[in-house]
């Protein structure tokens, strides 16, 4: 897509899908990028627990863009090593499994621009049984997945969500 195509298809976009869509690109972007933004090695292994600031020390080094996407993750997400993916010498800010939700979201948002999609209650709940399952069956045996697996039943339930934000967005746009 040239960026005059996709400067006239942003035009025809209501402003919470613009709003929308920008959060998404931007956040999912940012985890991406965060460990390529600060220095090779920095992090360490950032295993800890959900809902509380493990890694203060390694984080508060950190800029400002980088900071926000590690602070993030530590008190949302448990970015236990053998489940995170690394890059640069740096364990990313979320797990394999936040990671296929957020890069899902946006995937799913942009899918369903121009579209118009119904989500259903049964393809909502048959889209999100794998990451249901694969959790649930982790939490209660001695199975451990796998990152890749992770990330693509992260990915099914973040592109749903995706769409349904999309869904949200049109209505927004006609209401206001």
């Amino acid at each position: 897509m040239s960026s005059w195509q996709f400067t006239k298809k942003w035009n025809t976009l209501g402003r919470w899908n613009k709003i929308f869509l920008s959060l998404t690109s931007v956040w999912t972007l940012l985890i991406l990028a965060s460990p390529l933004m600060i220095g090779s090695g920095e992090t360490g292994d950032l295993s800890g627990s959900v809902g509380i600031y493990d890694n203060k020390e390694v984080i508060q080094k950190m800029n400002p863009l980088s900071k926000l996407a590690y602070y993030s993750g530590d008190v949302n997400c448990h970015q236990l090593s053998h489940r995170s993916y690394e890059y640069n010498g740096n364990q990313m800010p979320f797990c394999a499994r936040d990671l296929g939700v957020f890069a899902g979201l946006t995937f799913g948002f942009v899918f369903s621009l121009g579209r118009r999609i119904e989500l259903t209650l049964p393809l909502i709940i048959l889209a999100l049984t794998p990451i249901g399952l694969d959790g649930t069956i982790q939490l209660f045996t001695d199975y451990e997945s796998t990152n890749i697996r992770r990330v693509v039943t992260g990915l099914i339930a973040g592109a749903v969500t995706g769409i349904a934000l999309k869904i949200i967005a049109d209505s927004l746009d006609k209401k206001y």
